[in-house]
């Protein structure tokens, strides 16, 4: 029997992701911070720091507080701390949010993460629907407002973003695995984020968009056992001609006295 495939429902149709992969970030757009001053994108992509970029909106009946609440649990997981070593920055998609509800939304998930530092890292923004429109484009998000029930529709999608900007990865959906979290962001750093071990993990792991998770990469471990091979074998040798050469002192000196 032929495979049946429903279509979906009228209000979701248009409503997907379109990866821009390495599409800049406009950094001249200005938005509203929860304290009602104005800033631009530019002044929170510092260039040092990778940036989780998401967009979702504070009177969200359920999909927005589904996904914020795993994010939180994910980045609760990592060893690396929010304001320190990465940022996130949440625009609403709803022109009408005010600062002032954006500053609840953000004092409810900063008391969640419940990290000091962290309301250093987390900027919750408000801005104008032409504004918005313009960051969702740029990064492929989308969206629709639906009178009929008074919400949105939306994806649930978090954008892994370079220190500077650009767009360097979309995790979906509404569970956030930590450690993809992690090695995505060293990832979008190149480098400059991260531990030693962190490195070595990115290199042995790559990106699997099926599972949407890093998993191994065989040829990289591979390379990486055989670079262990050597390392165990070179130290284990060192050690054995450092003992025979103990052995032939002590040996000159007793055949000496």
């Amino acid at each position: 029997m032929a495979q049946r495939k429903e279509p979906a429902p009228k209000e979701l149709q248009g409503i997907t992701v379109t990866e821009h992969l390495d599409a800049q970030i406009p950094l001249d757009l200005e938005f509203t911070n929860t304290q009602g001053k104005r800033v631009t994108l530019g002044q929170l992509f510092d260039g040092t720091r990778p940036v989780i970029l998401t967009m979702n909106y504070s009177d969200c009946p359920q999909l927005c507080i589904v996904q914020l609440n795993s994010l939180v649990k994910s980045l609760e997981k990592m060893p690396w701390d929010l304001g320190k070593e990465y940022q996130v920055v949440t625009v609403s998609i709803d022109p009408v949010e005010t600062y002032d509800r954006a500053r609840l939304t953000r004092q409810k998930y900063l008391k969640m993460y419940g990290r000091p530092g962290g309301g250093q890292g987390w900027h919750f923004l408000v801005g104008k629907e032409a504004n918005i429109k313009r960051l969702a484009e740029t990064v492929g998000f989308g969206y629709r407002w639906l009178p009929e029930s008074k919400q949105y529709v939306h994806a649930a999608v978090l954008m892994v973003c370079m220190p500077e900007g650009r767009v360097s990865r979309y995790l979906y959906g509404v569970a956030y695995d930590p450690q993809t979290l992690r090695l995505s962001m060293t990832e979008a750093a190149e480098g400059r984020v991260g531990t030693t071990l962190d490195q070595i993990l990115l290199f042995c792991f790559h990106y699997d968009a099926s599972s949407g998770r890093y998993g191994p990469a065989a040829l990289n471990l591979m390379r990486a056992g055989g670079a262990l091979t050597v390392v165990l074998l070179g130290t284990m040798m060192s050690v054995y001609w450092v003992r025979e050469r103990r052995k032939a002192k002590r040996a000159n000196r007793e055949e000496t006295s």
